[in-house]
């Protein structure tokens, strides 16, 4: 019988834009999805009276309404897998809160509705009253406490090992769909093919070389796998972060300091003094444009944070991909509160930071 596995939901591929160099999109793909590095990133575990859906019995698909809320022990084994991807040294902070406005990271403990996770900044696009990832199964069996740090690694931008283009893995497609089609999955073609049999491109794959005892390797039993030869008998990943599951995080976060006191930008020239006032006074929850500078020909990365407790929060991020001379920014800026603006070029790889306060 297979395992359970987790199950990502289909996101739209990426459009680069039209006359994009093939080395500038490439870095695109790999990194859309991935968190600026410094950033504080906050989970928080869903616990309201409404925090609940509805979701079809596996198997039958009648309808069930299911809680959100997981017991103690669940929580437990979930911030012990936080602090095991943060003691790698990651340049991630990954911080636990109370408030879900204040979390990129919402998780709930719904039986039935499997586990998964949304990848990197997918979790921006989730609105704050939904979950961004959740776990349909017992953490606290033997066995399952690499369901936590499969999904974490998903919420850090990590994707499918077994789907790496660089795994050579020839299925027997049929028996995949079979064995996913029954329990305890249930899933129809479509997922499977997702989830398992669909190849990433090279920009998407965790790295340049397959990874079998990847965490995010799925166990399979025999009779899927055709080749390589020696997995026809099954794929049996250990559960635990491999030595690539680190070497991924090191490379895509590497160790910072904390963030230190903020300063005018010195490369990039924005018309904004540290203290002085941007141009928008707003209300919240307006949404406003507003178009922080102008770099010239560059290839430029804007980034906003917001400001709280001495600590810049990621808001929201644009890489202009070389199309534009301008960045332009569509956030929700709150009155009262200060924000953190970085910019990086490409091109002189300068980079500077200023703080506004919106009033």
């Amino acid at each position: 019988m297979t395992a359970r596995y987790c199950s990502l939901a289909q996101q739209p591929a990426p459009v680069p834009a039209p006359g994009l160099a093939a080395e500038r999109a490439a870095a695109l793909v790999g990194g859309q999805r991935m968190w600026v590095n410094g950033t504080v990133l906050h989970y928080c575990f869903l616990g309201g009276d409404t925090d609940t859906s509805v979701v079809p019995m596996p198997g039958t698909g009648r309808p069930r309404r299911g809680s959100w809320v997981g017991t103690d022990e669940q929580r437990d084994v979930v911030r012990d897998c936080f602090r095991e991807w943060r003691d790698l040294g990651i340049g991630l902070d990954l911080e636990e809160v109370r408030d879900r406005s204040e979390a990129e990271l919402r998780i709930g403990f719904q039986p039935g509705d499997g586990s998964w996770s949304a990848v990197g900044k997918d979790a921006l696009r989730v609105g704050l009253n939904d979950r961004t990832m959740n776990f349909g199964w017992d953490l606290t069996a033997p066995g399952e406490r690499a369901t936590a740090l499969h999904q974490i690694g998903h919420a850090l931008g990590m994707l499918h090992e077994h789907q790496s283009p660089f795994a050579g893995i020839l299925w027997d497609d049929e028996a995949v769909y079979a064995e996913l089609a029954g329990p305890p999955n249930h899933w129809s073609r479509e997922r499977t093919f997702h989830n398992i049999l669909r190849k990433l491109d090279g920009d998407e794959a965790n790295g340049p070389v397959w990874d079998p005892q990847s965490i995010m390797e799925y166990p399979f039993p025999s009779g899927l796998i055709l080749e390589p030869e020696h997995y026809r008998s099954g794929l049996h990943p250990p559960g635990t972060l491999s030595a690539a599951d680190k070497e991924f995080a090191l490379r895509w976060y590497p160790p910072t300091g904390r963030p230190g006191p903020l300063v005018p930008f010195r490369s990039v020239p924005l018309g904004l003094g540290p203290g002085e006032q941007a141009d928008f006074r707003v209300e919240p929850p307006e949404t406003r444009e507003y178009t922080v500078g102008t770099f010239g020909d560059s290839d430029a990365v804007v980034v906003i944070f917001e400001e709280r407790d001495g600590v810049p929060r990621y808001l929201v991020g644009q890489d202009d991909g070389g199309t534009s001379r301008n960045a332009t920014i569509r956030a929700r800026f709150v009155k009262g509160r200060r924000y953190v603006v970085r910019v990086r070029l490409y091109s002189s790889w300068g980079a500077g930071e200023t703080a506004v306060m919106c009033w």
